[in-house]
């Protein structure tokens, strides 16, 4: 019985003695990991336990949580890293989560330091087409600036002060606005009324500048009447010195004269004086109706109505077809339309501007 005691004892011991070789054999080749509770817990930057130094504990670093609180055993540590680069890990996260500041880029691209805008560009803006259209108006030597013709491209302009033209007629720049109207009977030619009626200013609201209409209609002629911001066209346009022809259609009754044409044009005699007109015809009979045109360059109240009912024939219905170069064509009643830039050059050029 002691025999196989001693037996057992002496496997026990064979088999420790076993181990220790193992471990011995093991020491002399790669060192073998620690057991768990022989790691090393870095809680400071000297490997000591004196606790965080810099505000970072070992778990924020990979350490265990909860470690030992004992004695660190001697050896290795991991070597702490330098302040200079704990420092750029610091500015470098100021910068990354620190607000961006604008910055404001010097204006370096080519002609900013130059006045004005690119004559193609202004073109553009007035109607002629796209910004390579216009230049292909330069490079026919179609547009003038202040009476030169110009054959460069790139040229830059003032829309305010400089004059551009087009095959001779004069652009109109952004700030000026050009309506025609085909005003209805009844309405009245102001753009406000006291009474209450309707007037032109009830067709051009929602505008951003303010308009004014080029002369007068009475309330009961319909047809074309002008609209517009540009002062001194304006002017001119009314002025008698410049005498730009209006023309209208009245309907009468007949039958009416051979010489009733020949009547008009010598002048016929009112109480404010003579009135002529330019030219007479007629449009259309049916039966004793009348449609007939009259065209004069005075611009008296109820000039064309006071003439026929002076020459015997009151006028039933009168339209105005045309204003100088504007004309009414298939424009509905009541309907506002902007003027093209062909027709606004047209009308200065009617009147030197």
């Amino acid at each position: 019985m002691r025999s196989s005691g001693s037996g057992k004892s002496g496997g026990r011991g064979n088999h420790r003695g076993a181990g220790n070789n193992r471990d011995q054999k093991q020491g002399q080749g790669r060192p073998s990991k620690p057991r768990p509770e022989e790691r090393r817990y870095d809680v400071g930057p000297g490997g000591t336990k004196e606790g965080p130094k810099s505000g970072r504990g070992g778990s924020a670093r990979g350490g265990a949580k909860g470690g030992p609180k004992q004695p660190q055993k001697q050896g290795r540590t991991a070597p702490a890293r330098p302040r200079e680069y704990e420092a750029q890990v610091e500015e470098r996260n100021r910068d990354r989560y620190a607000g961006k500041k604008e910055v404001k880029l010097p204006k370096t691209f080519p002609g900013a330091e130059q006045e004005g805008e690119r004559l193609q560009k202004v073109l553009a803006r007035a109607g002629f087409g796209s910004r390579r259209a216009c230049e292909e108006l330069i490079e026919q030597a179609r547009v003038e600036i202040n009476g030169e013709i110009v054959l460069e491209q790139g040229r830059r302009v003032d829309p305010e002060k400089d004059e551009i033209k087009v095959d001779g007629l004069t652009v109109a720049t952004q700030r000026f606005q050009f309506f025609a109207l085909n005003k209805p009977a009844g309405v009245v030619s102001t753009m406000e009324d006291p009474e209450g009626r309707q007037c032109l200013g009830d067709y051009v609201t929602n505008r951003e500048t303010r308009l004014f209409h080029v002369g007068r209609l009475d309330t009961e002629t319909e047809g074309v009447i002008l609209l517009t911001n540009h002062g001194e066209l304006a002017h001119r346009l009314t002025h008698p010195k410049y005498g730009v022809k209006k023309t209208y259609l009245a309907h009468i009754v007949g039958p009416i004269p051979r010489d009733l044409g020949k009547q008009l044009k010598d002048g016929i005699q009112l109480e404010d004086g003579y009135a002529r007109a330019d030219h007479f015809r007629v449009v259309q009979q049916t039966g004793k109706n009348y449609l007939v045109e009259v065209t004069l360059h005075e611009g008296r109240k109820h000039i064309v109505r006071r003439m026929l009912a002076e020459a015997g024939f009151p006028v039933d219905k009168l339209v105005r077809v045309a204003f100088g170069p504007i004309t009414l064509g298939d424009q509905k009643s009541g309907w506002l339309r902007r003027l093209s830039n062909t027709e606004v050059g047209m009308l200065m050029q009617e009147v030197d501007l």
